[in-house]
Formats: C-alpha cells, structure tokens, sequence
C-alpha cells in the first residue's frame, strides 16, 4: 500500500509532491480471525523536488477508486512474479491454470479502501495513534466472562450494521486465535516511509517545519517530566501506603 501511496502522490494530478507516511500493521478482526491490513496515517501536504512544501487539496489529495485500482494492481501483479506454493486447502492453486483463474478473478472485484477525513489537530492525531498503535487483538473490557473452559467476548459485525454481538469459544479456539496474531521476533509493526523515512529524516523534517512554520520544540521533556506535568507531582505516589514513592530502581514501595 506505501508504495502506491507515494506513487499517486508524486503525481501532479493529485499531490506533485512527497507526503509523510506511518503504516501500522493489524493482522485481527473483531471476531479475532486472521484479517492483515494497514492502518496508514499521511500529512495534508509533501514535499516537491524543488524542496517546497505543497498543501494538498480541501478534499482528501487521492480518489478512493484510483487508491484502490492502483493497490490492486501492484499486488496482483506481485503475486505473479512469486514462487508461492500452497498448501492445505489452497493447494489447488499450484497448478498454474487454477492460479491465473484465481489472479483473473481478483482482477474482475471492486476492492475497497477506506479513507478517513484529515485530523482536525495534532491532539486527535495522537489520540488515534495511542489507540490503534501498540494495540493487541482483544481488550479486557470485551471479554464477558470464562466459564467451563469457554471465553466469551464481545464484538462489532461490520457486515450487519456494525452491530455488537456475543461470541463464545473454546479457551483452546480462543488462545489459537489469539496467538495467531503474536507477530515473529523481530517483525516489525510500525514503519515510516517518504518525509518520515530514516534516511536524512532530521533533515527533511526540520526543512518541512520551516516551510509550514511549525513551532519547533528547543528541549525535549523527559517521560518524568512529562508525567509530572500531565498528572502532577505526586503521579507516581505508592498506590499501597499513599506515602512512598515508587521509583525506576525498584518497583517496590521506598516507605
């Protein structure tokens, strides 16, 4: 999806310009089946060749089907160039007729991208990064109850109206589901392309504030001074004797 994201963006018939992305991988549904997909967050604007900055459009800068025909493309299309070999019920697809009948039938479906209006400001944009962020497949506050080796759970069907609905399993279908969104040692979830890139992106990034005239911040808080200053002095009082204070040393009470 990033590389179609720059693509159309570097097009002067959208954008002309290099925007800044996050794309933050969820591989779950509600229902805790295996569903990948990217969440991407993009600036309102880029960067042009020229090194100025270019708003983009009041509307958002890409249209949804030119988003999703592109996407839909440059996968199919790596698909075909892969060595994949199936297994298991999708075994039949090593035969290379049934797999260019599946890759043909791909073509023919509308895929879908959704696309959000802009954040309204930086404070929204951080709250919608807290949320979706380091998030794990289930919260605690849909879990209903266990009971005789079964977990019952809330969840949104998007296909009914976006309706909550109770699900029951097996602890052992629940755990399995679950663990199948336990990502490999060392894959990473959150990764930044264009504007945020690693490569000279101090460098880029101070340029962009320049041209956009964004504050820039002189000394960076610490997490203590920033704790404090949320949730006052006493933001890390012992929750046991309300006298002592817990410290980075020892999680244990100092009183």
């Amino acid at each position: 999806m990033t590389p179609t994201l720059l693509e159309l963006c570097a097009d002067t018939k959208y954008l002309g310009a290099k925007p800044g992305i996050t794309a933050v991988l969820h591989t779950w549904g509600q229902n805790l089946s295996y569903h990948p997909h990217l969440h991407c967050i993009v600036t309102g604007g880029g960067l042009t060749g020229l090194e100025t900055w270019k708003e983009s459009l009041n509307k958002f800068f890409l249209p949804i089907k030119v988003l999703s025909r592109k996407f839909r493309g440059k996968l199919l299309c790596f698909l075909r160039q892969q060595p994949f070999q199936f297994y298991g019920g999708l075994e039949y697809l090593n035969d290379a007729a049934q797999f260019g009948a599946f890759i043909k039938n791909l073509y023919q479906m509308d895929w879908v991208v959704y696309c959000k209006r802009p954040f309204g400001n930086t404070q929204k944009m951080i709250v919608y990064l807290g949320r979706y962020t380091y998030r794990v497949a289930i919260s605690n506050n849909r879990l209903i109850g266990l009971k005789d080796d079964s977990v019952t759970f809330r969840w949104k069907d998007y296909s009914d109206s976006n309706k909550v609905k109770v699900m029951t399993l097996s602890a052992e279908e629940f755990i399995r589901r679950f663990l199948m969104h336990v990502l490999p040692l060392g894959f990473r979830k959150i990764r930044h392309f264009g504007l945020f890139a690693s490569r000279d992106k101090k460098k880029r990034l101070k340029l962009c504030k320049c041209l956009t005239r964004t504050r820039f911040v002189i000394k960076r808080e610490s997490l203590e001074e920033r704790l404090t200053r949320i949730f006052g002095a006493d933001f890390n009082l012992c929750p046991c004797c309300r006298e002592g204070h817990l410290s980075r040393a020892s999680p244990q009470c100092q009183n």
